[in-house]
């Protein structure tokens, strides 16, 4: 490498501790707000390529794999058909967030929409062309999805919440 090449590694994006603990309290707030207010604050997703086009944000419930405890993630999501589809990026982080581990472990669970009565839903990772179908889709509703995956080694999983 001479002087002045830059090194041939991943952009690192948002992997550091400091940007985990801020999408971890902006993520507390987001759901705080969306509780509140029945998603009239916190139903829409306003950062980065969201500024421009803001998409729909939901309430996911997930259940600790050891803990056994409820959470609630605040997640982007696309409507398909009567199935809604949610994106485990973590902002390109080097690992899945823990809610797709406890869907993965516990597949069913509950959405709140914005403005909706809760939904119970089943969760199902896809794969192949349906994946590549829905990335497609997803990278219209939110364009930042293509820099995450970017920023990672990981395939980023691609989760469809169907009714139950």
């Amino acid at each position: 490498m001479g002087r002045f090449s830059l090194p041939d590694e991943k952009p690192k994006g948002l992997d550091n501790p400091g940007a985990a603990r801020f999408i971890r309290y902006m993520s507390k707030a987001n759901v705080a707000a969306f509780k509140l207010t029945n998603g009239r604050l916190g139903g829409r997703w306003r950062i980065g390529e969201g500024f421009k086009k803001p998409p729909p944000i939901l309430l996911l419930e997930h259940v600790g794999r050891t803990s056994g405890k409820t959470f609630t993630a605040p997640l982007v999501y696309l409507v398909d058909g009567p199935n809604l589809v949610v994106v485990a990026s973590q902002g390109g982080l080097p690992k899945n967030p823990q809610w797709y581990a406890n869907l993965v472990a516990k597949p069913d669970t509950v959405v709140h929409l914005r403005k909706q009565k809760a939904r119970d839903v089943h969760a199902r990772v896809v794969e192949g062309a349906e994946r590549d179908a829905l990335w497609a889709r997803l990278l219209d509703l939110y364009a930042d999805f293509a820099k995450y995956a970017k920023w990672t080694d990981r395939e980023i999983p691609v989760v469809v919440l169907e009714p139950r």
